[in-house]
């Protein structure tokens, strides 16, 4: 996967908006659907995206895949980063960006849920 496709991805999921909120690193790119971050990159390097995990999940990812890390500015329990090094299959990352997005749609409240017409 390359950055493009990813943004691509990401992009083309309902109710997603991309932006560069911090002000301390200016080169993170953040997707977020009803104003609820799922992930993120940093586009000057590509070298890692975070996702949002299931905390029951989490430490089994990291056990199996060796690009599966800690990440380093969001909640340890609930997001991995993963190191864009290729030995992630593509279509491994999309699912996990799909379930990040999920999870995420999933805690929104109701009213907001319905208004992306899922």
């Amino acid at each position: 996967m390359n950055i493009e496709a990813y943004r691509n991805y990401c992009m083309k999921k309902t109710g997603v908006t991309e932006s560069f909120p911090f002000s301390n690193i200016p080169d993170v790119l953040v997707f977020k659907v009803a104003g609820k971050m799922f992930t993120a990159t940093d586009v000057s390097t590509f070298a890692s995206i975070s996702v949002k995990c299931d905390p029951d999940l989490v430490d089994e990812l990291r056990a199996r895949y060796t690009a599966v890390t800690i990440p380093g500015y969001m909640s340890k329990r609930h997001w991995n980063r993963v190191v864009m090094d290729n030995s992630v299959p593509d279509k491994l990352l999309y699912e996990w960006i799909d379930n990040s997005y999920n999870m995420v749609v999933a805690k929104l409240p109701k009213r907001e849920r319905e208004n992306l017409h899922l």
